[in-house]
């Protein structure tokens, strides 16, 4: 009787040790295939570098170039019956030299957009620390615009305010 009573577990012993084994065989498996996918992933994405990494890269090697446009931008304004001024001098920064020698030819325009988008501004918002941020971002779009429009590119990186006068 003994025998038999050991036949009857030793298949139940088998069984769950076969489950335990399929499971542990299962997660290794599981564990290679993700460190392999992983591998796959991160090696292909170093032999293949990203466009944008490759010109960000091609930009931050090149030196600024500073261009002041003179002479100082200066906008009259009426503020409830009175006369107000202000006087902004410009500095341009760009990174090619001959973009943005192509882009000196097209200065009178640059210099008409900017003294119109100057008078159209409120005063009350240019006086304030948010509103001159805001004027300078507005004063880059609208030389990047030109820089689009006539070159078929964007020439200059930004918009600096060197001297910045309200009265």
């Amino acid at each position: 009787m003994a025998k038999s009573d050991d036949a009857v577990t030793d298949p139940a012993k088998k069984g769950k040790l076969k489950v335990i084994i399929l499971i542990v065989v299962g997660l290794l498996l599981a564990i290679g295939l993700s460190v392999g996918a992983t591998w796959f992933i991160m090696h292909k994405a170093e032999s293949k570098p990203d466009p944008a990494a490759v010109a960000e890269a091609a930009n931050a090697k090149k030196e600024a170039i500073f261009e002041p446009l003179t002479p100082p931008f200066v906008v009259n304004y009426n503020v409830n019956g009175r006369q107000r001024y202000m006087q902004v001098s410009i500095t341009l920064l760009a990174r090619d030299h001959a973009d943005l020698e192509a882009l000196k030819a097209h200065m009178p325009v640059i210099r008409n957009n900017l003294v119109m988008m100057f008078s159209g501004q409120p005063f009350d918002t240019i006086a304030t620390p948010v509103g001159m941020e805001m004027l300078r971002q507005k004063a880059a779009a609208v030389v990047q615009e030109v820089g689009q429009k006539e070159l078929s590119k964007s020439v200059i990186e930004q918009v600096l305010f060197t001297n910045y006068v309200l009265q």
